[in-house]
């Protein structure tokens, strides 16, 4: 009588040596991803590579559809929409992965730089759900891009190579933080405090009052031929240095900064650069913008860019951009939190994702009372359970904590929206949000196989 219980198992016993390589080789090409993608426009830039690589061509109005014909959308250098046309049209629906390819960091304020008692900083502004004391003490990259008053767009990065100088936001040692310590730790740090040092030697000969800034501006202008007025117009970001690294003797877990959500976003892209085979329907890959501020913007989700994708290939066809929609499935691919051990208290153990289980399914997300989601139904629940049955990927269904404690949102209920049936699931992580997050490999490699597995399928 035990096949009536429900029982779960490390996805490590399970494997065979030949699954062990494979997850190595996939968590590989990961980890590049993860060191060249910092920012969404370089995630978007790398992926296009990539993308064209593997037969993979830019969009435009007239191009030859048809079936197996490999296209992209490249939104503003900053979100990216990719499909492979299927055998059936559009008014079949299609198979659509969703994930996101913003992450948490420090934007740079429109005039940042400034002096004070003659050392140089950069005034941030934080973007998404950062716990601010992660951010402090450790090493910085700048990034991003400037546009010039001609228009010329130069692209800036400072910090990643060994060779490179970093920058920091300094804290209080421990023999002068006893009046902080008393602080909770939102109050300890505040957003306007996150200034980053970047340099503390004067200008000679300079007539300027401020001696430090003037050499940063001088340094800066010498490399990339930009003025302060320059900032203005410029999108620049601090986000964590250095490369994703192998975590535990085993090396069965990788960390590194912005695997909210480009864990899930490598697993999509993958997957549909592996769809070997014309797919029945046409598969199709949304890496938005802007998720963690709440998909704003033209780059965002909430942004009518997929839209206008799937708009005109189903225009090539000559079909109905809401049949497509009618027909179509959405595996929403987003992070959720692992169960840590370190903080028992924020989950609820026997429906909370654990690490080295697999693909985290979520049927619902929000907070409380389940505010702010789609909750899918249970015939798309049924209909995914069969799919990855069949593929032998290994899942776990999950909640977001505990009721109360906290929740989140995804960018699944902006899929529902458009009357496409959706559900959410991703890569279970620790330390979300932070400088320096974790997830298990065996988790990264199964979330690639339930995306091969959507895109195969015939949902």
């Amino acid at each position: 009588m035990d096949y009536l219980q429900y029982k779960q198992k490390n996805i490590w016993e399970t494997f065979t040596e030949a699954d062990r390589q494979a997850v190595e080789t996939y968590s590989a090409g990961y980890k590049t991803f993860l060191d060249q993608g910092k920012t969404e426009r370089q995630a978007v830039r790398y992926l296009i590579e990539q993308a064209e690589q593997a037969g993979f061509v830019p969009y435009s109005p007239g191009v030859d559809i048809k079936p197996g014909t490999k296209i992209y959308v490249n939104n503003r250098g900053r979100a990216l929409y990719l499909a492979i046309m299927g055998k059936k049209p559009l008014d079949q629906g299609a198979n659509i992965a969703a994930a996101h390819v913003d992450s948490p960091r420090l934007d740079l304020k429109p005039l940042p730089l400034f002096e004070a008692s003659e050392m140089a900083y950069l005034k941030t502004h934080y973007y998404g759900g950062v716990r601010k004391y992660q951010w402090v003490a450790t090493p910085l990259a700048l990034h991003g891009v400037a546009v010039k008053l001609d228009g010329e767009v130069v692209d800036i990065s400072v910090g990643e190579a060994e060779d490179e100088p970093c920058f920091t936001i300094t804290d209080l040692p421990p023999h002068l933080s006893r009046d902080q310590n008393k602080k909770s730790l939102a109050e300890g740090f505040q957003g306007e405090g996150m200034n980053a040092l970047i340099g503390g030697q004067p200008q000679k000969d300079s007539a300027e009052k401020e001696k430090v800034k003037q050499r940063i501006l001088a340094l800066i202008h010498d490399k990339y031929g930009i003025t302060e007025a320059d900032f203005l117009t410029a999108e620049l970001m601090l986000v964590p240095a250095g490369k994703a690294r192998d975590v535990g003797l085993d090396r069965s877990f990788i960390g590194g900064y912005g695997q909210d959500d480009r864990v899930c976003s490598w697993a999509g892209f993958q997957a549909l650069l592996d769809v070997e085979d014309i797919p029945e329907q046409t598969a199709v890959v949304v890496l938005a913008d802007k998720e963690e501020i709440g998909s704003e913007g033209v780059t965002g989700m909430k942004s009518q860019a997929f839209e206008l994708f799937l708009h005109d290939l189903c225009d090539e066809q000559g079909v109905k951009i809401r049949h497509c929609f009618a027909n179509s499935f959405c595996l929403s691919m987003d992070v959720c939190n692992g169960f840590d051990p370190n903080y028992p208290e924020v989950s609820e153990k026997r429906n909370n994702a654990k690490m080295n289980y697999g693909l985290s399914v979520m049927k619902y997300t929000g907070a409380r009372g389940k505010g702010g989601t789609s909750d899918a139904t249970a015939e798309v629940v049924g209909k995914v359970r069969q799919v990855l049955a069949a593929a032998n990927v290994t899942w776990q269904m999950a909640e977001l904590g505990k009721i109360d404690q906290g929740g989140g949102g995804t960018v699944a209920k902006y899929l529902a929206e458009r009357n496409i049936d959706v559900i959410d699931a991703g890569v279970p992580t620790l330390s979300m949000h932070a400088p320096f997050e974790i997830v298990a490999k065996a988790d990264c490699y199964m979330a690639y196989k339930a995306a091969l597995a959507i895109f195969r399928s015939k949902l």
